[in-house]
């Protein structure tokens, strides 16, 4: 099955997966900073929980941005 891509499923995609990591990196922060207040974090132990979160981060934004491309260009969708 062949993804449509044009200007505006592109665009589509864009601002879906935009809107889904800025979500997502709240939700995130959120956490770490519970955690990091929690356990009464300051300077190195800080950067370090941050470094520790940065990759599930990274993560879950790929996932979002794989998703809504997929959703977006998805000949079904159209």
């Amino acid at each position: 099955m062949q993804r449509i891509k044009t200007l505006k499923s592109l665009s589509r995609a864009a601002s879906a997966a935009s809107f889904l990591s800025i979500k997502a990196i709240i939700c995130i922060g959120t956490v770490y900073w519970a955690v990091a207040e929690s356990l009464y974090l300051s300077g190195t132990g800080a950067l370090v929980l941050g470094v520790l979160f940065a990759l599930p981060t990274a993560y879950v934004l790929l996932v979002v941005v794989r998703m809504a491309f997929d959703a977006e260009t998805d000949p079904a969708n159209q």
